[in-house]
């Protein structure tokens, strides 16, 4: 199996930089020949040391057109490489492109985004649609050029209620790391209970997705419409929100799943002020197969509530 590694951005976000920083450096790269396909061309360019150090071969790829499953097949027999580097277009759908058809023997191994936090605001009002496309699938998202102002909590929510698997990094504008802590949230994390406000939904939601352990024994209340799937037990349901996280075509809802000693009766899609108790259970990650701790609610007590003049929660 031939290693594929997408790095996915808009423009000048640092894409190429991170490859010759970062990617290339990693000790489990294979050794052999890697075509570096470029999908376009910013200001930072690979040298001729670093072709042969890293056994490179470059390749500019005109459009997304280009990348046809003969163009793959042809690229395997000619270039035999030990793995494939694709520098992806900012303006591309990434979606669509993964869904193409490629050789069997390709693996993809990561997809990595960089962004360039001087640009996030923005981009993120002017652009949010495209700009979220490109690290809907990411595993790494780097953040670089950060400034001491810019608002961590806003970008970090939004990636993690679309990719909550996603690790994100940011970096201040001297590259060293900034590390999100508890301080970072709008909501004191700390105390054994507390009230979410319904902008700060999202943001709990993405962060106890990624940091459960920071919420066990927690006694959380929140306004939330109540759901039960077909097929949930009575003594279950999904207390959540309706959220966007890019624009109005993409709205879902959002919501871990919690337990009551005993039946409970509801209106389903109704809305309720409820009171839950933050724990873990084991099960198999949807990814990997392997086992993590997964958020579930134990039910304390809720009661009717009116619905808000907005039921979805922007962010």
């Amino acid at each position: 199996m031939i290693p594929v590694y997408i790095v996915s951005g808009l423009l000048d976000s640092g894409k190429t930089s991170f490859i010759k920083s970062t990617l290339l450096q990693q000790d489990w790269l294979n050794k052999g020949r890697t075509p570096v396909l470029l999908c376009e061309t910013g200001e930072v360019e690979f040298t001729e040391e670093e072709k042969r150090v890293h056994n490179l071969i470059p390749i500019e790829i005109p459009d997304a057109d280009t990348f046809t499953l003969s163009f793959c097949e042809e690229l395997t027999r000619s270039a035999s490489p030990a793995q494939i580097i694709i520098e992806f277009n900012g303006m591309w759908n990434l979606q669509d492109f993964l869904k193409k058809d490629f050789p069997k023997d390709w693996g993809l191994a990561g997809i990595y985004s960089t962004v360039n936090g001087e640009d996030l605001e923005l981009v993120m009002a002017n652009m949010r649609n495209l700009f979220m496309n490109q690290h809907i699938e990411s595993d790494l998202i780097i953040v670089n050029r950060c400034r001491p102002d810019m608002n961590r909590v806003t970008f970090r929510k939004a990636i993690k209620l679309q990719n909550p698997a996603s690790q994100i990094i940011f970096e201040s504008v001297t590259g060293d790391i900034i590390e999100f802590g508890e301080d970072d949230l709008p909501y004191d994390v700390k105390a054994p209970a507390f009230t979410l406000e319904d902008a700060d939904y999202g943001t709990w939601f993405a962060d106890a997705s990624e940091n459960p352990e920071r919420y066990v024994h927690k006694k959380i209340s929140f306004l939330a419409q109540f759901f039960r799937p077909f097929g949930m037990p009575r003594t279950m349901f999904v207390p959540g929100r309706r959220v966007m996280a890019c624009c109005a075509a993409d709205i879902q809802f959002y919501g871990f799943p919690c337990k009551a000693d005993k039946p409970l009766s509801f209106v389903n899609k109704g809305w309720y002020n409820v009171t839950v108790e933050f724990a873990t259970e084991k099960k198999k990650d949807r990814r990997t197969g392997n086992p993590v701790l997964a958020p579930v609610l134990r039910y304390i007590s809720s009661e009717e509530a009116e619905a808000p003049e907005e039921e979805v929660v922007t962010l």
